[in-house]
C-alpha cells in the first residue's frame, strides 16, 4: 500500500521546510509514504527547499495555474505513480502532518472513500468573527448542495482513496475543495470527517487577495458545479419562480375581469403573465436539454474512469510515471 502526500505550493519557501518535516515517513497500514510537491510557478526558492528537505519529487509549473489545476495535476501524477491513498495538504504549515495517520485511518478501515480534516472553523480564534460566520454559512450551504455531512467544506487537508481519486474530475480553475464535495456527493462516495488542529498562518491567502474576491469566485464555483450535476433542479426552481408569478398575475386579471369591475381586466397583467409563462416554459425546456447533456456527461466520465483503471491512469503530466526525486518542468497556461 502506497501513500502519496501531495503539497500544492506557490511561494512557500518560508514555510515548506516545516511542512515537510512534520510529514511522517511511516504510517500504520501503509508500506511506503512518498511526498510530491507541486510548485505552481513560484518565483522564490520553493522547489529548492522541497528538494533539500526530502520531497521525493517536485512537479514544477513555469507559469502560475491556480490551486484547482495544480491539485488536479498532483492527483494525476500520484495515481500514475501507483498511489493507493493520496493525502492533500497545504505548504504553509497550516495543517499538522503528524495527523495524517488519523486522516487515512477511515479509508484503511473501509469506512470512507474520502476524508476531510475538520478544523471546526466556526470556533477558530485566529479567524475574525465575520470569517467564522461565513465559514459556518458556507459549510451549511455546501451540505445542502452536495448532500453530504461535511462540517468544514473549505479544508484542504484531505485524504482520497485511489477509487475516489480516479472518479473525481475538477473542472473549475479556482479551487478544488468545493467542486470535489459536490462531485463526491453526486457519485455517492462515502465521506468522513476527522477533527484536526489548524495553525494560524499570518501571510495573505494565496487563493484570493480579498474576502470579496474569494466569496465571488467560491459562489460562482458552487453554482456552476451544482448546475453541472443537478441541472434539472436548477432550471426547475428558476422556472417555478416565473410560473408562480404568471399564475398570480393571471388570477389577478381574472379577479378584476369577473369581479366587481366586470369587463375591466387590467390587460397589462395578462400580458405580463403571458411573458412570464413563456419564460418559465422555456426554462423548463432548457432544464430537460441540460439534464440530457448531464446524462451524456456521466457516460463520458464513466468511460474516462474505466480507461484510467485500464491503463494505470496514464493521463497526467508526462514525466511523473514514478516518484524518484526528479524535478519535472511543465509548461503552464501562464508560461
Amino acid at each position: 500500500m502506497k501513500l502519496i502526500v501531495q503539497i500544492p505550493c506557490h511561494n512557500e519557501a518560508d514555510h515548506l521546510a516545516d511542512t515537510l518535516a512534520a510529514i511522517p515517513r511511516q504510517v500504520p497500514g501503509m508500506d511506503c509514504v512518498e511526498i510530491l510537491v507541486i510548485d505552481d510557478g513560484s518565483n522564490d526558492d520553493t522547489t529548492a527547499v522541497a528538494i533539500a528537505h526530502g520531497a521525493d519529487a517536485v512537479l514544477q509549473f513555469r507559469g502560475r495555474q491556480g490551486l484547482a489545476r495544480v491539485f488536479r495535476a498532483g492527483i494525476d501524477a500520484g495515481l500514475r505513480a501507483g498511489a493507493d491513498i493520496i493525502v492533500n495538504t497545504d505548504g504553509d504549515n497550516q495543517y499538522d502532518g503528524s495527523e495524517i495517520p488519523k486522516l487515512v485511518a477511515p479509508i484503511l478501515a473501509g469506512e470512507a472513500d474520502m476524508v476531510v480534516g475538520d478544523r471546526d472553523p466556526g470556533t477558530l480564534s485566529h479567524f475574525s468573527l465575520a470569517k467564522r460566520l461565513l465559514q459556518r454559512l458556507g459549510s451549511w450551504l455546501m451540505r445542502q448542495l452536495s448532500g453530504t455531512t461535511v462540517a468544514d467544506s473549505t479544508s484542504g487537508f484531505r485524504a482520497y482513496s485511489r477509487e475516489a481519486a480516479l472518479r473525481l474530475n475538477v473542472i473549475n480553475d479556482f479551487t478544488y475543495t468545493l467542486e470535489t464535495l459536490i462531485q463526491a456527493g453526486n457519485r455517492r462516495l462515502h465521506i468522513a470527517d476527522v477533527p484536526i488542529q489548524a495553525r494560524h498562518t499570518p501571510r495573505q491567502s494565496r487563493l484570493a487577495p480579498t474576502m470579496f474576491h474569494y466569496l465571488k469566485n467560491a459562489g460562482g464555483t458552487m453554482a456552476r458545479a451544482y448546475a453541472m450535476y443537478e441541472p434539472l433542479k436548477v432550471f426547475f426552481y428558476a422556472a417555478a419562480l416565473f410560473l408562480i408569478g404568471a399564475t398570480a398575475l393571471g388570477v389577478r386579471f381574472l379577479f378584476f375581469y369577473f369581479g366587481p369591475t366586470a369587463g375591466v381586466g387590467n390587460v397589462q397583467s395578462l400580458i405580463l403573465a403571458a411573458i412570464l409563462a413563456i419564460v418559465g416554459f422555456q426554462l423548463l425546456s432548457l432544464g430537460l436539454v441540460a439534464d440530457l447533456m448531464a446524462a451524456n456527461r456521466k457516460l463520458l466520465e464513466e468511460q474516462l474512469y474505466r480507461q484510467r483503471r485500464r491503463d494505470g491512469h496514464d493521463l497526467g503530466v508526462d514525466g511523473v510515471a514514478a516518484l524518484a526525486g526528479v524535478v519535472t518542468n511543465v509548461e503552464g497556461r501562464g508560461a
